[in-house]
């Protein structure tokens, strides 16, 4: 790691029960010319995993890997590959900064709220395509206008608890990229219903996130998935700030629209570049909390899993990984540690070739789960009228979009002709991404977002550790690993990757419970 200077901030967090915004001492390292915003401790804030007055905040490291061969890679990593590109070209117009310091005024411009009275009951499902028999829970879906003049609507999937709904609380759930959709949380992860292999019908998920919260999952930014606007020059400004200004707008109408949930605990959570998605739109929820006299969104903290949200950290950890799982030559790693300085915004030609080599090296592997089955052939095989839980098909790509592009499918779910797509096609760029958000932790057999490139995150915070590194058990199981330190706590699960809730559902569903309750997972 290279040296840096340190120089100090100040950014806002809020105590639930308090009148006034508390404050968290952040210090900004300069390495060349990317600023890295790390988090060194919250004053007066107790450990965040569970139910605190404070708003809580927890990691999850899958274990394993997830989707993706390298030869037919999964779009959301090329995605992410595109926006790092773009980053390191000479005329990026990517930024590397998060400024927050910008938005900690006490100033507040009302956004957009349109009546909504009455479209819940337009919004519900009556029943999806090949959904199974027994559904036992409402479900809603349609669009939430967030900018009538530019004709910008975003896209949600809303289920709700099958088992006292009244009583638990809402949660939203992000999917990255950028410009990834939520639909693969909800159809491919964590929602109720898997997609046949056959692409036509559903099975139950017995693990799903719904048994123990109601769960919304929103495609965002306009452009992603169903999600769309009637001005094409939107997709052209798409970025980090304007996608947490839009979901907070939605958030807002999508209260209005169900209001029996203004009051509810409300939590949000994601994965891979929702690293940057969670923690961006979680602040703006508490900044504008303390200043507006619209709807208090009653926020109670965030999960993140495999996320995205440090640069360098997360390149250099990935590197090691690889060469530490066998996938990478000693030439090849020590060429990368010679040449490259992952803090820099340019790379060295002598860097460029190594990490190619490193690539190459590394073959034809899924390289969100580096021990899983590849697709071969992306044609419907395999195809069966039922379903396992206990298999995830590696050609669900393929599933989910011949489900979701299919005529009926989409009339079920409220939504305009679509030629709908995992990771949008339609947005050119990614204006603003700053170098770091907040550090994040990703699965063991992971290896675009790998546990080493959490685990180099949070060293570089120094936060006292709470509870030592220990395993946590499922079903007499070691289920994973945990440490938790001053506000935050690193959590595996053992046999996960990118997406963990597709590869370990019932680890995945158990890890959300306790962080919902507020407790850890138990030690023995």
């Amino acid at each position: 790691m290279r040296k840096t200077s340190t120089q100090k901030s100040r950014v806002s967090f809020c105590d639930e029960g308090s009148s006034e915004i508390k404050m968290a001492s952040i210090s900004v390292f300069k390495a060349s010319h990317p600023l890295r915003i790390q988090m060194r401790r919250i004053q007066r804030h107790r450990w965040l995993w569970g139910r605190k007055k404070v708003v809580p905040v927890a990691f999850l490291a899958p274990v394993a890997a997830v989707w993706a061969a390298l030869n037919n890679a999964d779009i959301q990593a090329d995605k992410l590959y595109e926006l790092l590109k773009t980053k390191r070209s000479r005329n990026s117009p990517v930024s590397n900064t998060w400024s927050v310091s910008d938005e900690a005024t006490n100033e507040y411009s009302p956004v957009y709220i349109a009546p909504q009275d009455g479209l819940s009951d337009l919004d519900k499902i009556v029943t999806l395509p090949g959904q199974p028999s027994g559904v036992n829970f409402n479900q809603y879906s349609g669009y939430v206008t967030v900018n009538p003049n530019a004709g910008r609507a975003l896209f949600y999937y809303f289920v709700e608890s099958p088992t006292d709904s009244s009583n638990k609380p809402l949660v939203l759930w992000l999917n990255g990229g950028p410009g990834c959709s939520s639909m693969i949380g909800a159809m491919a992860e964590l929602g109720p219903f898997r997609i046949t292999s056959d692409g036509k019908s559903l099975f139950t998920n017995e693990y799903a996130w719904s048994n123990v919260a109601n769960m919304l999952f929103l495609e965002s930014p306009a452009g992603v998935g169903f999600s769309y606007s009637n001005t094409t020059s939107d997709y052209d400004h798409a970025g980090d700030k304007n996608t947490a200004d839009d979901a907070y707008i939605f958030i807002l109408n999508w209260l209005e629209r169900f209001p029996q949930y203004k009051t509810r605990d409300f939590y949000i959570t994601g994965e891979s570049y929702a690293g940057h998605y969670v923690p961006q739109l979680a602040y703006k929820i508490l900044l504008n909390n303390k200043k507006t006299n619209q709807t208090i969104i009653n926020i109670k903290g965030i999960a993140i899993g495999n996320a995205w949200v440090d640069d360098e950290t997360s390149e250099s950890g990935m590197f090691d990984y690889w060469w530490t799982h066998a996938i990478n030559s000693d030439a090849t790693h020590n060429a990368i540690l010679k040449y490259c300085d992952f803090g820099n915004e340019t790379l060295s030609e002598m860097c460029v070739q190594s990490t190619n080599k490193a690539f190459d090296e590394m073959g034809n592997v899924d390289i969100y789960n580096i021990y899983a089955p590849i697709c071969l052939n992306t044609d419907l095989r395999n195809a069966s009228s039922t379903g396992s839980i206990d298999f995830f098909d590696p050609c669900w790509k393929s599933i989910i979009v011949k489900y979701l592009n299919d005529s009926v499918v989409q009339k079920a779910f409220h939504v305009k002709p679509t030629s709908w797509d995992y990771c949008s096609d339609v947005i050119p760029g990614w204006n603003d991404s700053p170098v770091t958000i907040l550090p994040i932790i990703n699965g063991d057999t992971d290896a675009r977002v790998p546990i080493t490139s959490s685990r180099y995150s949070i060293n570089a915070l120094n936060l006292p550790i709470k509870t030592p590194w220990r395993p946590w058990y499922l079903n007499k199981e070691v289920g994973g690993y945990l440490e938790a330190y001053e506000g935050l706590l690193l959590i595996t699960v053992r046999g996960a990757g990118h997406t963990v809730p597709s590869y370990q559902p019932l680890r995945a569903l158990t890890l959300f419970s306790s962080f919902l309750g507020g407790v850890l997972p138990p030690s023995s």
